[in-house]
């Protein structure tokens, strides 16, 4: 198996990432709940240039994020699990159940409802949270495990990014995106033609982030295809596209998704947790994660393998690949990230809210203790 210092590197941080991400979240939620609520929530809602902190970080920021998974899958499809297809045909196939699953499961709790644009809530898993569960696991942990589900993961943000694209987009001001798509045309005929100055690329970015931003388009897709713009050599330390990946890594892991956390965990608690999770919109959500994921990735897989499309990697059983989907329903940023264009009423949001966090953790728990006690030998 062909393991690139990239994906090593990568690893490394996401498990320290998830654990950082775990304490952001229950901080913010404590003091959401403290005497100190008040003031801390007043903290994100302050207006610059029209726009409160917290938009410009869903908006802004978090492109960095998109950037850094678009960086990820490009050396993926280049160099990486998906660069043969046979090998990445068995996360691609769980990757696609552990999407249907729970969007199928959500809609049958939800379809017709005014609830049904929610349908895209439970489809993600967070890379860095699953990760840093299973890194508790120590060495037991066979190495195609950890790479099954890190491309199940990264390939479950690739179809979470389409469709906040195609589903969450507003309006569509195509003067706008025309400019964007235009500017994105010019950065594909730099790489055609290797023009390798990482500047002109992330100049080009920023334009083609501004106009995104004002068509109607979600902004941070422009991340997305800032990052398969980006010259991408196989001789993977001279490229530009690991140059930027290197950089972004730790500023990603420790800084940008640990503000997104804190900013979009600032939840106020009112009433009981059973009025929460008495909603439809509630109900698919959570059975979305913790049942959807599971089953879609464990069954999609299951006959991949059984139509000999793929084959089990010979350090991997079908209970690691069951219980690994339980890691697979941990959704918490792009689940809380998909809430935010999905819904409208805040009341809705933060409960949603609420219910992806309970059922990531959820999840976690249930994945972390069935892989030890039943998956993975000591």
């Amino acid at each position: 198996m062909n393991i690139t210092k990239v994906f090593t590197e990568f690893f490394e941080s996401e498990k320290a990432a998830g654990l950082v991400l775990i304490f952001c979240a229950a901080f913010s939620l404590f003091i959401s709940n403290s005497g100190l609520a008040a003031l801390y929530n007043s903290l994100w809602n302050i207006q610059i240039a029209n726009h409160t902190i917290a938009h410009w970080i869903n908006d802004g920021l978090m492109t960095i994020f998109f950037l850094l998974i678009g960086l990820e899958l490009e050396r993926e499809i280049y160099i990486g699990e998906l660069s043969n297809i046979k090998e990445s045909l068995l996360p691609i196939f769980a990757a696609f159940g552990g999407v249907l699953f729970p969007a199928g499961i959500y809609l049958f709790f939800n379809h017709g409802t005014d609830f049904s644009s929610g349908a895209g809530i439970p489809m993600a898993t967070d890379i860095a949270f699953a990760l840093g569960v299973l890194s508790l696991l120590g060495e037991r942990v066979p190495f195609s495990l950890k790479i099954f589900l890190t491309a199940l993961a990264v390939i479950d943000d690739l179809i979470a990014i389409l469709i906040i694209a195609i589903f969450y987009s507003k309006t569509l001001i195509l003067s706008d995106l025309f400019i964007s798509l235009g500017v994105f045309a010019l950065l594909l005929f730099f790489n055609f033609f290797r023009i390798k100055i990482l500047s002109l690329y992330l100049l080009g970015g920023i334009a083609m982030w501004f106009f995104m931003l004002n068509s109607g388009i979600h902004a941070t897709v422009a991340g997305v295809l800032l990052a398969f713009a980006i010259p991408f050599d196989r001789e993977d330390t001279k490229s530009i596209s690991y140059k930027l990946q290197h950089l972004l890594h730790k500023p990603v892991a420790f800084l940008v998704l640990p503000i997104f956390a804190l900013a979009n965990t600032a939840i106020h608690i009112d009433g009981s947790f059973s009025d929460i999770f008495d909603k439809s919109y509630s109900i698919g959500i959570a059975m979305g994660l913790f049942a959807g994921k599971p089953l879609g990735i464990f069954t999609l897989s299951f006959m991949a393998v059984k139509s000999g499309l793929c084959k089990l990697p010979s350090d991997i059983n079908w209970k690691m690949i069951l219980h690994i989907g339980f890691l697979g329903g941990i959704g918490f940023t792009m689940s809380i990230f998909i809430t935010l264009l999905a819904f409208t009423d805040q009341e809705i949001i933060n409960n949603s809210k609420l219910v992806i966090i309970s059922s990531s953790l959820i999840s976690a728990i249930v994945g972390f203790m069935s892989l030890k006690f039943f998956a993975i030998k000591n």
